[in-house]
């Protein structure tokens, strides 16, 4: 049976911004302000092989670091969960898609 759309029925897309889900006085933002790791990469560059697999980004690792950090998770495994589940942690590291 072909269905048709009413007006009570609710949107099947809707737009999704992240940067509107993390409130602004969340300790992230406070943090992200004085986070610049914009050199991070060409400072760590001769320490990374140009063979094999790709490397872990040094950003990414750091910006995750630090949500361990300020909120305590001691556990890799757990704080790799952790931001899978949290948004704040997701817009900290930059990470917009629903991976």
């Amino acid at each position: 049976m072909i269905g048709f759309k009413t007006d009570h029925q609710k949107r099947l897309f809707y737009s999704f911004d992240l940067e509107d889900h993390v409130p602004q006085n969340h300790l992230l933002r406070g943090i992200n302000q004085h986070l610049d790791l914009s050199n991070l990469r060409q400072h760590l560059a001769e320490y990374y092989s140009h063979t094999g697999r790709p490397s872990i980004d040094p950003e990414l690792m750091i910006r995750m670091l630090i949500i361990g950090y300020s909120f305590g998770i001691r556990s890799e495994r757990r704080l790799c969960e952790e931001v899978h589940l949290n948004l704040a942690y997701r817009w900290i590291r930059r990470l917009m898609t629903w991976a």
